[in-house]
This record gives C-alpha cells, structure tokens and sequence, in this order.
C-alpha cells in the first residue's frame, strides 16, 4: 500500500513540475522544466551524499573507532541482504541518524554522537535497521528526485516572477497569460513540498516496519524514536538546515503550527502505535 502510495505522489509531483512549466511557456516551458529537473537529479545521484556529509561536518568510522558498534551494523546488513555501508559520525550532542548514497553500493549511514552516548545498544540497532531499510528501498535516491523536483519548481517560479517583472508585454492577453502561469506556478509551489512531505512519511512507515522485522524487537525502535523526539526539543542540532530534515530517523528541525502541513515524519504517537502492532504479530 506504502509502496503504491509513494509511485502516486512521484507521479503527482512530476505532473505539477510539467503543469507548471506548460503554465509557463507553454511546450516549450515543460520541456525546460523537465530538462531542469533532469540536470538537477543528475547532480544530486552523484554528488548529494557528499554534499550533505560535509554539511553535517561528518566523518568516516572504521572498525578500530568502534568495534562494537561496526559489529552490529555488519549483522544488520547480513540479515538486510545488503553491502556493508560506509560509517560516518556527526559531532553533534542531540540524537539523530540519516542515510545516504546513490544506490545499496554505496550506501552510507551517519549517526551523531548524542545517539551513541544516548540510546542504549538495542534502540541503535533499531535505528540503524531504520537506516538500511532507507538503503535497501533506495528511499535516498527516491527523496533526492522528490527534492529536485521542488526545487525545479522553485526555480521556475523564480523565472516567472523576475520575467512578470521585466519582462515589457504590453499585451493584455500577453499579461493575462503571463499571470496565469504566475499563479499556476503559486499553487504548485505550496503543492510541491505537500506532496514531497507525503512521499517521506510513506518512505518512513516502510523503513520501521523493515527494521522491526529483521532486529525482531519493534519496541526498541520505539523507545528510540521517544527519546530522539523528547531529546530534540532540549539539544537542538547546531548544523545543517531545514531542507535536509527529510533524511534523519526524526525531523531535528521540527515546528509546530502551520509547519506541521510540511512534517516531514508521521508523528512519533502514530510510529509507535505500528510498531506496538507489529510486536504482537510477532508473538
């Protein structure tokens, strides 16, 4: 269902992108917008790993930083049917984790500091199942297409705003058109992270079922995702920014309000309530 719920949305997304294009400029406007996207994926399959790595200052662990700790992640990526990914710690105190990389290949998972110190052994096990649930399903990949395609409309809306501006039509039905495709660009721009935010949460209700099942204890995920959210409040992440929130196991960015339209994470109360039920189906 999650699955057939996320390829919708995409598809949504796509068509606004194109809608809003043709709004635009017509044939032509949708074909640049679809060349913008393309372009813009292009850079972030090959470079958005590195990019938010550095971002978050994180850096490469290997077997003699944390014995222990690369232990279990060898186990989890045994039992996920995955390549052993690269380690990265993130010097920051409030607790968190994300995934990246283009493919499983090169799959990456970065955890901070706070949530090694934080959490004990079998809510980071959780956490890091989480992670390789988001490798396995390709989940970074998927997102980095959603981002980009907001980002096209972004960039598209700026076009039409600077070319309403200077653009000298006189025509009124130049200017009617024109106005046309501002607004059209308007509603696909509070459209867009909608629906981008949509894809995450589905994305994210996969990757608990996917960690509960091969740690077999949906409980400690659980527990984590409770300690990650009452910690986020109290030890606020010093890097990074808002646009990035999507990749971590819980938004360290979160608001409250009219922010709550964009969450990029289905509430904590409701993650926890599957994973109660996925428990049970397991005894």
């Amino acid at each position: 269902m999650n699955r057939m719920k996320t390829f919708v949305l995409l598809s949504a997304l796509t068509a606004l992108l194109i809608w809003g294009g043709q709004a635009l400029g017509g044939r032509g406007g949708a074909m640049i917008a679809v060349v913008m996207a393309l372009g813009m994926n292009f850079f972030a399959y090959w470079f958005s790993d590195k990019f938010v790595l550095r971002m978050y200052s994180a850096r490469e662990i290997g077997p003699a930083d944390a014995p222990g700790y690369f232990r279990m992640v060898q186990k989890l990526a045994t039992a996920a049917n995955l390549p052993m990914p690269r380690l990265y710690l993130i010097p920051e105190q409030a607790p968190n984790a994300f995934a990246t990389g283009r493919n499983p290949a090169h799959g990456v998972v970065a955890v901070t500091q706070g949530l090694m110190e934080m959490l004990t052994e079998d809510e980071i096990e959780g956490v890091v199942a989480h992670e390789l649930a988001h490798i396995k399903h390709r989940d970074t990949l998927l997102m980095s297409v959603a981002a980009t395609i907001v980002g096209a409309l972004s960039n598209l809306a700026n076009f039409a705003m600077w070319g309403a501006m200077f653009g000298g039509r006189s025509d009124d039905e130049d200017n009617g058109g024109a106005l046309g495709g501002i607004f059209a660009m308007v509603v696909a721009m509070f459209a867009a992270p909608m629906v981008q935010m949509a894809i995450s949460r589905a994305r994210e209700f996969m990757a608990d079922e996917f960690a509960a099942r091969i740690t077999r204890s949906p409980m400690s995920l659980a527990s984590a995702l409770r300690k990650i959210e009452g910690m986020a409040a109290r030890v606020p992440m010093h890097h990074g920014s808002p646009e990035t929130a999507h990749l971590f196991i819980q938004n360290p960015f979160s608001g409250q309000g009219l922010a709550a339209l964009f969450r990029t994470h289905p509430s904590t109360a409701d993650r926890v309530k599957r994973l109660q039920e996925i428990a049970s189906s397991l005894h």
